[in-house]
């Protein structure tokens, strides 16, 4: 069993870095200081910018749109590290609510064209609902 969860971190969470490094450089960031605003490494980075990661996703409109002003505030210092988080959050937030996660969960996992595991019914109720 695959969580969704799983599907974030090894495709949408890569996918966003990817992006995000690239307009970094756009913007004349080098790679060292890439690695240190994202704080992985800078061979990631490398590996990112050069499609031998996180390349599985192409984004719509709108998320291209908010990871370029992410990178553009980024570079001109309006961010904090910690405001990092909330942007990051809220790019793969929007990412779900287009249903990326759930066409990624089913090409991955094998599941059946009508699961709503990701983002159905279920995911509404609360844990004791669950276990009732």
């Amino acid at each position: 069993m695959k969580p969704p969860c799983e599907i974030v971190v090894w495709y949408v969470i890569p996918s966003i870095r990817s992006k995000l490094a690239k307009e970094l450089l756009k913007l004349g960031m080098k790679q060292k200081e890439i690695s240190q605003m994202l704080d992985i490494t800078q061979p990631a980075v490398s590996q990112y910018i050069s499609d031998k990661r996180g390349h599985e996703l192409d984004f719509n409109p709108i998320v291209n749109h908010y990871i370029q002003n992410m990178a553009k505030d980024m570079v001109d210092g309006k961010l904090e590290p910690v405001d990092l988080i909330p942007r990051f959050c809220h790019i793969c937030k929007t990412i779900k609510t287009q249903e990326v996660l759930c066409q990624l969960h089913k090409e991955k996992v094998n599941l059946p064209e009508y699961c709503d595991v990701c983002m159905g019914s279920l995911s509404n109720k609360s844990i004791h609902e669950l276990h009732d």
